[in-house]
């Protein structure tokens, strides 16, 4: 599974990205060693990561016949006062080239496919 994570040239430092299960309940393991909440029913197809920034593509089911559709949700990494790691979508001035471009990867995958990739 850890051709699901791209790195879009950030070389991260362990001290400052190492993970840990998020507050959020149930968590599903990742291929990056920290966890995402799980959607009912719908699976993350590939994650871009740029530092505490990400944007996961999700693959979704329709309710009601045999309709699917992708998504795309991002989130902020970070540590509270007391050191605990937590999720927010909220980002600050300085996280939003990072969000932009994992956005962009994730557009490019969706759009081009997964040989756009190479």
């Amino acid at each position: 599974m850890n051709s699901t994570v791209a790195r879009a040239g950030f070389q991260p430092r362990p001290e400052n990205y190492a993970r840990a299960a998020p507050t959020t309940p149930a968590p599903a393991p990742q291929a990056t060693g920290h966890t995402e909440q799980p959607r009912s029913g719908n699976a993350p197809i590939k994650k871009f990561r740029a530092g505490p920034i990400s944007a996961t593509v999700w693959n979704n089911h329709a309710k009601e016949g045999e309709s699917e559709y992708k998504t795309v949700s991002f989130e902020r990494n970070y540590k509270d006062k007391e050191g605990a790691w937590k999720t927010t979508t909220s980002l600050r001035m300085n996280d939003l080239p990072k969000a932009a471009l994992v956005l962009q990867k994730a557009y490019e995958y969706l759009a081009l496919g997964e040989d756009a990739e190479a």
